[in-house]
């Protein structure tokens, strides 16, 4: 993007602000998001319906200028210090159920980069209530938050939140899960279909199925509200399908819960005895199927796959239980997401390296994606040492000796 074109949209558009990024070595990422010229146009300007007139010429003539040079330049999120001169930001995750990062992992890791950022942000858990979700942010807006990062816990009750926070000049981020049609002007998270790809790959290589010429297995699937869900299938069911010898005989949701993961799972196994392998979206879902492989006397003879890095997912992972897991560390996700927030609460461009189709709009939306690690029994200090995965949670009673054995500290 020429930066003399953004310059005189700058002046054009008084405070208004625009978001862009660098091009990757396959894409470029996206223009301005109308979205984050709104919100932010919102925010700055006295005369509201003059103000929206400019960001939508301004969000048209950056496309332009994008679309002519192919690529565009920020500030960045990364190299250097980003000060947030103490603007408020406020950061809604979703609920302390589907997995321990919302409990522990991820709060941590956002309120020291908040500190870093000079940022004052409000962290906050919607305890898996959407209508609470939407009460929070509402507060949060009124409190004079400029920018909120949303985990949304649908992609309808999602959209709703950032389409009322643009309305009240805050600009939105979507934090680890996109929400469809909410028009953020920022997509941060992990390479989900990467994740995907990882979790089929990995259980191909699972010890209880690793060079046996048929396996039949199932997918258990995240809940279809979320749209990471739809791209870790994706991921998964792209290695699978291809494996030479491998046969779905059951693909259904779980809906990133346990108990309704363990009926699923043993509708399934009622079916087909033989079952090799069990494809499960993430730990806690996996955790109720290796309950019901436990009283089938299974247990460990079954490749089991899951995701999160949780402390029970890798005790079953020591325990010889569980094949694998998944580790998406929140540093990956934190440390970029606030330096971007403290870039747009302050009218800079933060820079991109991606760009994500909304699946309901078709619009892009620019996107900082972090790298996702396999864990196996190998591997299974990292998290750990780490600091991600709290060693307390992890090495207690018969799992303190496992634990020194596979070298967490």
């Amino acid at each position: 993007m020429r930066k003399s074109a953004i310059g005189l949209l700058v002046v054009g558009a008084a405070t208004s602000l625009a978001l862009s990024g660098c091009s990757s070595s396959k894409k470029t990422t996206s223009d301005v998001t109308s979205a984050a010229g709104g919100a932010a146009s919102s925010a700055t300007s006295a005369a509201g319906s003059a103000a929206s007139s400019a960001t939508g010429s301004m969000s048209a003539s950056m496309s332009a200028s994008a679309s002519d040079s192919g690529s565009g330049t920020g500030s960045g999120t990364g190299g250097g210090t980003v000060d947030g001169k103490g603007a408020k930001v406020g950061i809604i995750l979703p609920d302390t159920q589907s997995s321990n990062r919302w409990v522990s992992a991820d709060p941590d890791a956002l309120k020291a980069d908040c500190a870093k950022a000079n940022l004052k942000c409000d962290i906050q858990n919607a305890g898996g209530s959407a209508a609470k979700q939407k009460t929070i942010a509402g507060q949060m807006a009124a409190s004079g938050v400029k920018v909120i990062m949303l985990v949304n816990l649908d992609a309808a009750s999602g959209a709703t939140i950032e389409q009322q926070a643009k309305k009240n000049g805050v600009i939105t981020i979507d934090y680890d899960r996109l929400t469809p049609g909410g028009g953020a002007a920022l997509y941060v998270s992990f390479d989900n279909t990467k994740v995907g790809e990882l979790q089929g790959k990995a259980l191909t290589e699972c010890s209880q199925v690793k060079g046996k010429p048929a396996v039949k297995y199932v997918d258990i699937n995240g809940a279809p509200t979320d749209n990471n869900a739809t791209l870790f299938k994706q991921g998964y069911d792209s290695v699978l399908s291809k494996t030479s010898g491998w046969t779905k005989v059951g693909d259904q949701t779980g809906n990133w819960d346990a108990p309704t993961a363990g009926r699923v799972f043993n509708s399934f196994i009622q079916k087909n005895p033989d079952i090799g392998a069990v494809m499960v979206a993430n730990d806690t879902m996996a955790g109720a199927v290796i309950t019901n492989l436990t009283n089938l006397h299974l247990a460990g003879k079954v490749a089991v796959g899951g995701q999160d890095a949780s402390p029970a997912g890798l005790q079953q992972i020591l325990a010889g239980n569980q094949c694998f897991t998944i580790y998406k560390p929140s540093t990956g996700e934190a440390g970029p997401a606030v330096n971007a927030a403290a870039q747009l609460a302050n009218g800079q461009i933060p820079t991109t390296t991606s760009k994500i189709e909304d699946p309901k709009t078709h619009q892009m939306v620019p996107a900082i994606l972090a790298t996702p690690i396999a864990i196996t029994k190998a591997n299974v200090a990292e998290p750990i040492n780490a600091g991600y995965t709290a060693k307390d949670q992890v090495c207690t009673a018969k799992y303190a000796a496992m634990c020194t054995a596979a070298g967490i500290k």
